[in-house]
């Protein structure tokens, strides 16, 4: 056995002294760390929600609107069908109707007489989809929204009488 230079009792002290400055920080650093990684993917997780609600609810409000415009007898009834199917349809995603703007075209003989038979309706939903926890003080209800758009076609049958 070599002889030490320094007892048991001495190595044991300067191992205590060099430990002495870490105590207690793991934790700290953990939840530093564990808070400024959480609450950006939190926000992310919430944001991309509310997108993918809005794009759901703006398609299914074309597709719906389309398909009962094209069932209408005629222009009047038509466009109201379509107007409360955009309303029932966003309504189930929490989005207000007055946020949303539709556009519906139609190629055929004359737009202003569709539905006619053999048309093609396309119907376009527009929707402003905020983003969560922006304040409404800030008026950055513009900035701070993601425009999401969907588009559905349907054709007007061609046995279409228009009643």
């Amino acid at each position: 056995m070599l002889p030490s230079k320094h007892s048991t009792s001495e190595c044991v002290s300067m191992v205590r002294r060099v430990d002495a400055g870490e105590e207690g920080s793991a934790a700290l650093e953990f939840i530093t760390t564990g808070l400024i990684l959480l609450v950006p993917l939190v926000y992310l997780i919430l944001t991309l929600s509310a997108v993918q609600g809005g794009a759901l609810a703006v398609e299914g409000a074309a597709r719906q609107a389309a398909r009962v415009f094209v069932q209408a007898a005629n222009p009047e009834e038509a466009a109201g069908r379509a107007g409360r199917a955009v309303e029932f349809a966003l309504a189930d995603y929490g989005i207000a109707s007055e946020a949303a703007s539709v556009t519906v075209t139609c190629n055929g003989s004359s737009a202003a007489s569709c539905p006619s038979r053999n048309a093609v309706v396309t119907v376009t939903v527009t929707v402003d989809v905020a983003l969560p926890f922006v304040p409404d003080v800030l008026d950055l209800t513009q900035a701070a929204s993601v425009p999401v758009q969907a588009t559905a076609r349907q054709q007007v049958s061609r046995f279409w009488t228009g009643k």
